[in-house]
């Protein structure tokens, strides 16, 4: 397969995190043979940005295909310009490749570039705290929502801004290659590995990873890929090389869990996935794992972790 090609839109005056951490995540995600080939386009080859660090650009844009993305991180405004922030090639090349069923993405102010696209229109978006009642007033054919990280509405995605483009990328990274991947990356990355959306919707087997100890990490890792399987913890215990106790020990100070209920959590929130798409109650807990759906019935009562 194709590598999943990223563009990034630079703008004059754009904030390096919100280019440089989403730019890590898929860089590290390819480093780890996830198939991702990043870009970078301006419309001038070199792009001053808003912390002094000047970069430099392609002018052409790569051959795009639906299942490619494109990204435009936010610049330093105080208050947006009256102005487009990209010139009308550049607005017509996002709306064309979002027609041919590609995605487009934006960290902070970069939603006003989605808006002056017309991508914004009829759609639910976020931006910066800051930003949200002026592009609010500038697009009100959008819907505005508030004090989220990332919203996703018909393959555009809108992010906070700053760091939260990194959480956007995750998401992206989760749904793309999987929640394992996204974990590994945000592992490698040392970040705390959130998902919360427009939903505020976070997946157990990244929230759990907020943590630094690699045992507990090598152990996440196979119970990750096989939370399906009957794991003894002599199994877990023997694959990293202590004892059962030892592992129980490190293993529940670094996440809260014992290795049994955050595989039970995996389990449990892979069949809700199953069921909230019409998968019968007794063939979600077959497919995750229990032996019959009393055990997924009483984990489904119970207060979630």
């Amino acid at each position: 397969m194709r590598p999943t090609r990223v563009v990034f839109v630079l703008v004059p005056r754009l904030h390096l995190l919100d280019l440089a951490g989403p730019a890590q995540v898929f860089t590290t995600a390819n480093d780890f043979g996830y198939g991702y080939e990043v870009s970078y386009v301006a419309e001038s080859e070199e792009i001053a940005t808003a912390q002094g660090v000047p970069l430099r650009a392609q002018l052409q844009w790569p051959e795009l295909d639906a299942g490619d993305l494109v990204v435009v991180p936010g610049w330093r405004s105080p208050r947006l310009s009256p102005e487009p922030p990209i010139g009308p090639d550049f607005r017509e090349r996002l709306r064309a490749h979002h027609a041919r069923g590609g995605s487009v993405a934006s960290v902070c102010s970069g939603a006003d570039a989605l808006g002056w696209a017309g991508l914004l229109d009829g759609r639910r978006f976020t931006t910066h705290h800051d930003l949200t009642d002026e592009l609010a007033t500038r697009y009100p054919r959008a819907i505005i929502v508030r004090d989220v990280l990332y919203v996703e509405d018909d393959r555009v995605i809108t992010s906070a801004g700053i760091a939260s483009g990194i959480d956007l990328a995750l998401h992206l990274v989760a749904v793309g290659r999987g929640a394992e991947a996204a974990a590994r990356v945000a592992r490698e990355m040392v970040v705390y590995a959130r998902r919360n959306g427009d939903e505020l919707q976070e997946s157990a087997m990244l929230r759990h990873r907020g943590h630094l100890n690699d045992l507990a990490h090598r152990v996440q890792d196979v119970i990750d890929a096989r939370y399906a399987d009957r794991l003894p913890l002599t199994d877990l215990a023997g694959q990293v090389g202590v004892s059962e106790r030892t592992l129980t020990r490190i293993f529940t100070a670094a996440t809260g869990l014992t290795p049994l209920r955050y595989q039970q959590l995996l389990r449990l929130e892979r069949a809700e996935h199953l069921i909230g798409h019409g998968t019968t109650v007794e063939s979600a807990a077959r497919t995750v794992g229990f032996e019959d759906a009393r055990m997924l019935r009483r984990l489904r009562g119970r207060t979630s972790v």
